[in-house]
């Protein structure tokens, strides 16, 4: 069997990982040849395939009949099956293509942790350590300086990295694209922190919203996919407290340092995991399913159930951050 191996998005810690573990596996046991395709979606696409020890990882180029394209390329190129690494854009291409009757397998990637039905996803841990060590660093800056610091990270729509940044660090606050927040209620958080003599540092998601406000984005331009890209919500929540506070303040957006570096010991253990149950399910013929994290348990679950809805900070959660805010 000839199977094509594909990763989609934005480049996340733990992507050498799966495919080290579906290529080790997949060779030894079964004895099946392996093709890695370029560039995302455009790989199949295209016909551009690569070896796959050298990943690479930089997001499609949608167009009209790609998805019957792809499938026309997967059988000239002799490919059988296709496994798909990605987030809830790869994904759904791949849920397009399993009703299609190609056959797919997936594994869930993205930082932001944001797919339905898994626990969680490979890259997310990495995101949050690099985001806690950085929050760490700055205590020390803020405390100096004597500024309120804002940290922004990555979550357009999910603030799962905000939230497990924040309270691990030991953020004054936390704000995420599911609530909402109140500009007064954060400055009397600033100034209740100053008033106890430290320096407040607030963590917030790129897709978080003010509630007399709109999404804040730099500028207009598009991703791939279509999607706004995010930053500007930290410069516009610093000018804000300066404004109505009189205190200092700054901003750091971590942005793609949160994507780099080796990923953690977590994130390579279940990126492993995933590599070597998504081979299994090629072995066995059991398509159209993505390989999920299920308690300590790798589990198959139905490829569009993945996508079918976004998975997002549950609101009692947030609740036990918040006796930590102000």
């Amino acid at each position: 069997m000839r199977i094509g191996v594909l990763t989609g998005g934005g480049d996340c810690p733990g992507l050498n990982a799966v495919i080290r573990a579906v290529v080790r596996k997949g060779v030894k046991e079964y004895g099946y040849e392996f093709i890695g395709f370029k560039d995302g979606w455009r790989g199949p696409l295209e016909g551009l395939t690569m070896k796959l020890d050298i990943p690479a990882t930089r997001g499609i180029l949608p167009r009209e009949n790609g998805v019957e394209k792809i499938k026309e390329n997967l059988a000239k190129m002799e490919v059988d099956a296709l496994i798909a690494i990605g987030g809830e854009d790869t994904l759904g291409v791949a849920t397009k293509l399993d009703s299609l009757g190609v056959k797919v397998i997936g594994v869930p990637k993205t930082i932001d942790n944001d797919l339905n039905n898994t626990d969680y996803t490979f890259g997310f841990d990495t995101a949050v350590n690099i985001a806690v060590e950085a929050i760490d660093r700055l205590h020390t800056t803020a405390e100096s300086h004597h500024r309120a610091l804002i940290v922004e990270v990555m979550g357009r729509h999910a603030g799962w990295i905000a939230l497990h940044s924040g309270l691990a660090g030991g953020a004054s606050c936390i704000l995420i694209p599911e609530v909402k927040f109140s500009l007064e209620q954060v400055c009397k958080w600033v100034e209740s922190r100053f008033e106890q003599s430290y320096a407040p540092i607030i963590v917030i998601a790129e897709g978080a919203i003010p509630k007399d406000g709109d999404l804040i984005t730099k500028d207009k331009t598009l991703d791939s996919f279509g999607h706004v890209k995010l930053s500007g919500i930290g410069e516009w929540l610093a000018n804000q407290i300066e404004e109505k506070t009189g205190k200092e303040a700054r901003t750091s957006v971590l942005g793609h340092i949160q994507r780099g570096g080796s990923p953690t010991a977590f994130d390579r253990v279940l990126a492993t995991r995933f590599g070597l149950h998504a081979i299994t399910a090629v072995h066995e013929g059991d398509w159209g399913k993505m390989v999920a994290l299920h308690g300590t348990k790798i589990e198959r679950v139905p490829l569009a159930s993945a996508t079918e809805k976004l998975k997002t900070v549950d609101l009692d959660l947030y609740k036990e951050a918040e006796i930590f805010f102000g």
